[in-house]
């Protein structure tokens, strides 16, 4: 994994690795491999630590539509 990717995911706020998962074109690095192991479990965590409250403000402050 780059450095700057780490460094992109540990300071990413939820909302933003919401907002990165959600719309990521098919084929980004930052879902493969090493990078898309450590991604999701820092969004795992992530998630648990802001609650299905906010987790869904977030879903819906970001929506489905780019």
């Amino acid at each position: 994994m780059a450095e700057a990717q780490k460094t992109w995911i540990d300071t990413a706020t939820y909302h933003d690795l919401l907002r990165k998962l959600r719309f990521a074109p098919t084929g980004d690095p930052f879902f493969a491999g090493e990078t898309g192991r450590y991604y999701m479990e820092v969004m795992a965590r992530r998630k648990a630590e802001v609650g299905p409250e906010a987790h869904t403000a977030a879903s819906k402050a970001i929506g489905w539509e780019r």
